[in-house]
C-alpha cells in the first residue's frame, strides 16, 4: 500500500488536530521538505539498516569520538560534530544538527524529541512508495537483536514488522546469533516468497555450497536491476562461531566479482550491494570490484548524508552509502538509468522525526499485540539517572560506565571489560531507567558474565588484538565493533602505532599494572561455548541488582584513554567528556 502526498499531508493535519504530538515549530512546509524529496530517474531503491530490533522510537546519541586511520583519516565515515555539519552542508543547531551528530544531544533531543519507530517508517515507506512506484526497500541486517522483545521472542517480533513494512531484500549478522537453525526457520517459512535473504559470501564448510541465494534480479520500470547481499563476513570472529557452525564467511572480493559478472550475464542494467561490511570495508570493496553501481552499507551505524563517489582501477565509480541505525533514518536513492547502464543519481538520507510522522495503525497494532504480554516486564522502574546515558563512540560511553561499573560492584574484579557493541537507545537525564530500557544495552544470546585470572600481559594483548580490530589501517583487517570498554583500568591509546605498540600506560588506581602479576577480570558476552555456564550469571542480573541498589545513577565520567601522537583529526576535534 502507498499513500499519495496530498494524502500524506492530510493525514498529518487531521494528527495536528486531534492532539498528535507534533514539534510546534515544524511547519507544513518544514514536514514537506524533510519528506517529500522530489522524484527523479526510474530506478528508485529504499534503504534502512541496523535498526537492532527497535520497534518504538528512540533517542540515540551519536557519536563525538570516530577515528579514520591510515587512508581513510579525515574522510566519511570518520567526521564527527561540527566537522560534520561542515562536511555535509547543514546548519548548527537544527533538525539535522540533532539527527546527524551528538552536538548539543541533551537540549537538542528535549526539542525535537525521538526518532525512529517502524510506525512511523512505515507511513513514510507508503508516503514515498506512494510518489516512486516499484521502489524497493533493502534491509541491511541487525534487525532482529538488541532489544528485550525481540530476544524473549527469536526475532519473531522483527521478522513480522519487516513482512508488515514491505522490505523486499535483506541480509544479516546479529541475525545469526539466534542460530543457523533460527535463521534458517525464519528464511523458509516466514520469508518464503515474500522477502528475500541474500548473502554472496556463506558457505557450507563442506562443499563450498551457497547457504543463502547471492543476488535476485529486480524489474522496475522496464530496469532490470540485480540486488547483491554481503553479510557481515567476520560473524564467527566478533560473535561465537558454535552458533552457526556449519557455515563460513569473509568478504570474498573475488567470489563478488564472480557474482556482479554473472548477474550482469543475466541481463542486469544496474547492480546494486545490500552490505554489512562496515563503510571503511564497502569503500575499499568498491574499489576493487568492477560493475557495481552502488553499495547499500550498514554495521558501523554512520548516518552519511552523501552518497561517497568510490573510483575503481578502470576509471569507474562505484556510489557507497550508509543509512544509520535504531531506525533513524531511511535512505532514498533515485537512479536514472538508460541505454543499460546508471548515467545519474539523486541521494538522500531522510532523518525518521516520529512527531512529525504519524503512526501507521497497522504497524502500530502488530507492535502492540508482541509488546502487550511482557509490558509489564518491560515497564518496570530500576532506577533513575540524573545524566544522559549513552553508548556510541570509539571509547566508552556512559551506558559502558554504567555496565562495567556495575560488573565491579557486583560480580567483583580488580577490572572490567566490556564490549565495544555499537547498539542500545539514550536515557535522558531525569527519565526512569526500565528495564526495557537496560535491554538495550544487553540483549544478546549469549549474556554471560564471567570472572576469569589473567595476567598483566593478558589483559594487554587483549586490548591491543581489539585495538588492531578497529585501528588497523587496512579495512580488510577491522573485524570487530569499538575499542574494549574498560572498568577499574586508566590507560593511553596511539591509534597510529602498529599491533603491540598501541596500548600503553596501563594503570590500575593510579599504579602500573604489573604484567606478571594475575588479576580477577569481570567480563560479558564469552564467544567461547565452555562461558555457558550456570555459573556465569547474565549481564542482566548484575546490571539490574546494581541499579536496584543505586535508585539514582549519577552523572557519569566515561573512563577513556589518553590518546598518543594523533594530529588534527575531525573524527575526533571534541574529544571531551
Amino acid at each position: 500500500m502507498s499513500i499519495s502526498r496530498r494524502e500524506f499531508l492530510s493525514v498529518l493535519a487531521a494528527a495536528g488536530v486531534n492532539g498528535f504530538p507534533m514539534m510546534r515549530e515544524a511547519s507544513a512546509a518544514e514536514v514537506d521538505r524533510l519528506y517529500n524529496p522530489p522524484v527523479t530517474g526510474n530506478v528508485h531503491i529504499l534503504h534502512m539498516t541496523d535498526s537492532h530490533a527497535h520497534l518504538d522510537p528512540v533517542y540515540f546519541r551519536e557519536p563525538n569520538v570516530n577515528i579514520g586511520v591510515g587512508a581513510m583519516r579525515g574522510h566519511l565515515p570518520h567526521m564527527v560534530g561540527s566537522n560534520y555539519l561542515k562536511r555535509v552542508g547543514f546548519q548548527p543547531n537544527s533538525r539535522e544538527s540533532y539527527a546527524f551528530t551528538y552536538l548539543d544531544f541533551e537540549r537538542a533531543a528535549k526539542q525535537y524529541g525521538k526518532m525512529g519507530g517502524y510506525a512511523h517508517i512505515a507511513t513514510l515507506v507508503k508516503k514515498l512508495r506512494g510518489t516512486r512506484p516499484g521502489a524497493l526497500l533493502l534491509d541491511g541486517g541487525d534487525t532482529w537483536q538488541g532489544t528485550a522483545l525481540s530476544l524473549w521472542t527469536k526475532g519473531q517480533d522483527m521478522a513480522d514488522a519487516q513482512l508488515l513494512l514491505g522490505v523486499d531484500v535483506m541480509t544479516g549478522h546479529w541475525e545469526f546469533t539466534y542460530g543457523q537453525d533460527r535463521v534458517k526457520e525464519v528464511v523458509n517459512k516466514d520469508f518464503k516468497g515474500k522477502i528475500d535473504f541474500l548473502a554472496q559470501n556463506i558457505q557450507t564448510n563442506d562443499f563450498g555450497d551457497q547457504v543463502f541465494k547471492p543476488y535476485v534480479i529486480k524489474q522496475m520500470n522496464g530496469v532490470s536491476v540485480a540486488v547483491i547481499g554481503q553479510a557481515f563476513p567476520y560473524t564467527p570472529i566478533a560473535n561465537p562461531g558454535y552458533m552457526m557452525p556449519d557455515w563460513t564467511f569473509g568478504i570474498q572480493p573475488d567470489h563478488m566479482q564472480t557474482v556482479v559478472n554473472r548477474a550482469r550475464k543475466d541481463g542486469a542494467q544496474l547492480v546494486v550491494v545490500i552490505s554489512h561490511n562496515g563503510m571503511d570495508v564497502d569503500r575499499k570493496l568498491a574499489s576493487q570490484v568492477e560493475g557495481v553501481d552502488c553499495i547499500f552499507g550498514g554495521h558501523t551505524h554512520d548516518g552519511e548524508a552523501v552518497a561517497v563517489e568510490v573510483r575503481r582501477a578502470s576509471g569507474g565509480m562505484t556510489l557507497v552509502t550508509n543509512a544509520g541505525s535504531h531506525g533513524k533514518f531511511l535512505g532514498v536513492m533515485d537512479f536514472d538509468v538508460r541505454g543499460g547502464k546508471m548515467v545519474g543519481y539523486k541521494y538522500r538520507l531522510l532523518p525518521v522525526f516520529s512527531n512529525l510522522l504519524p503512526a501507521d495503525a497497522d504497524m502500530q497494532a502488530l507492535i502492540s499485540r508482541h509488546r502487550s504480554p511482557y509490558a509489564a516486564k518491560l515497564d518496570e522502574v530500576l532506577a533513575h539517572t540524573e545524566g544522559v546515558l549513552y553508548r556510541r563512540g570509539n571509547f566508552n560511553g556512559t551506558w559502558d560506565q554504567l555496565v562495567v561499573d556495575a560488573m565491579l560492584a557486583v560480580r567483583g574484579g580488580d577490572l572490567a571489560f566490556s564490549p565495544g557493541f555499537r547498539w542500545g537507545g539514550s536515557v535522558l537525564p531525569g527519565d526512569a531507567i526500565t528495564r526495557e530500557a537496560m535491554m538495550t544495552q544487553l540483549a544478546i544470546t549469549y549474556p554471560y558474565c564471567t570472572l576469569t585470572d589473567m595476567k598483566g600481559s593478558e589483559v594487554k594483548s587483549v586490548m591491543e588484538d581489539v585495538c588492531d580490530n578497529l585501528f588497523n589501517p587496512d579495512p580488510y583487517y577491522q573485524q570487530g565493533g569499538d575499542m574494549v570498554r574498560l572498568g577499574g583500568l586508566t590507560y593511553a591509546c596511539a591509534p597510529d602505532e602498529k599491533m603491540g605498540n598501541r596500548i600503553q600506560d596501563m594503570r590500575l588506581h593510579g599504579k602500573p599494572i604489573d604484567m606478571n602479576k594475575t588479576y580477577k577480570v569481570a567480563g560479558w558476552a564469552p564467544v567461547s561455548q565452555a562461558a555457558a555456564t550456570s555459573s556465569n550469571p547474565p549481564i542482566w542480573d548484575i546490571v539490574e541488582q546494581y541499579l536496584k541498589h543505586q535508585k539514582v545513577v549519577k552523572p557519569l565520567t566515561p573512563n577513556r584513554p589518553r590518546l598518543i601522537g594523533m594530529p588534527a583529526d575531525p573524527g575526533l576535534a571534541e574529544y571531551k567528556v
